[in-house]
């Protein structure tokens, strides 16, 4: 079992948006379904694993990065899938992963 923290869509309390940079999103299916469970891996711009968490019961993940290119990726019983994401500075930048497409 993977100790990755299970995520949601609100920011905990004290989290500043404007000074933060968080790469949000939720995991579908390609019905457009909700993927709950799904390890949700975000990778650097070289391809390197950075951090890892695991999506909620309603496929929402969250994660705090520094601006740059980033790759999110999700795998999961029901298949794998990716996206790209440059946030450019602070702020919630989001994401939607579809797998099994």
């Amino acid at each position: 079992m993977c100790g990755a923290p299970v995520q949601g869509q609100n920011l905990p309390a004290g989290v500043d948006a404007e000074k933060e940079t968080v790469i949000t999103g939720k995991v579908v299916g390609a019905s457009g379904d909700a993927i709950g469970g799904a390890y949700v891996r975000l990778l650097d711009s070289t391809g390197e694993f950075t951090a890892e968490v695991v999506a909620s019961g309603s496929g929402d993940f969250r994660f705090f990065a520094a601006p740059g290119d980033w790759t999110v990726r999700a795998l999961s019983a029901s298949g794998n899938g990716q996206s790209t994401v440059s946030p450019q500075g602070a702020g919630v930048h989001e994401v939607t992963i579809t797998v099994g497409a």
